[in-house]
């Protein structure tokens, strides 16, 4: 009868068992290689601490998931946080060190314009009082935690609205 139960109610509160799934999943580390990422434009990489990934992750949720959930960007979701938009851009925002200078000084995908009025940024830290406080550990937490999350969430990470 007790299992009979516990089926009927996985059945009618399917989202339960994933948030349960999901909640363990979350708790098991990294491997060194996940988290291991691109530092700079000469290939050089960096292996996060387990600490870096779960900062990093905290201060996105915080930061950045109000318009980047997912790795997307919903102001423009034809560009997203996925390793191929970011490889485009100008300068490419695919290692560390870029990706933190942009979230430093924020420049259009083109590179030409300066959006620190219009983007997050500890330049615009006045108008955006979340960014006020990060430090550059903070950034680079962040910065990793997005170039590993391709690895971890895969094709979801920048899927857009077909996942989020």
């Amino acid at each position: 009868m007790i299992k009979k139960n516990v089926t009927l109610f996985l059945c009618i509160f399917p989202f339960l068992w994933l948030m349960i799934f999901v909640s363990s999943a979350n708790s098991v580390e990294l491997d060194e290689a996940t988290r291991t990422v691109t530092f700079d434009t000469s290939n050089k990489t960096i292996t996060l601490t387990p600490e870096q990934v779960k900062r990093g992750k905290r201060l996105f949720n915080n930061s950045c998931a109000q318009c980047h959930n997912g790795g997307i960007t919903k102001t423009n979701p034809n560009i997203g946080l996925e390793p191929e938009s970011l490889s485009l851009a100008t300068p490419a925002r695919d290692n560390i060190i870029n990706l933190v200078d942009y979230m430093k000084d924020p420049t259009s995908y083109d590179g030409q314009n300066s959006i620190a009025e219009l983007h997050p940024s500890i330049k615009s830290a006045e108008i955006f009082p979340k960014m006020r406080n990060l430090t550059d550990e903070d950034l680079l937490s962040m910065a990793g935690y997005i170039l590993l999350q391709p690895r971890v969430a895969q094709d979801k990470w920048g899927g857009g609205k077909i996942y989020y």
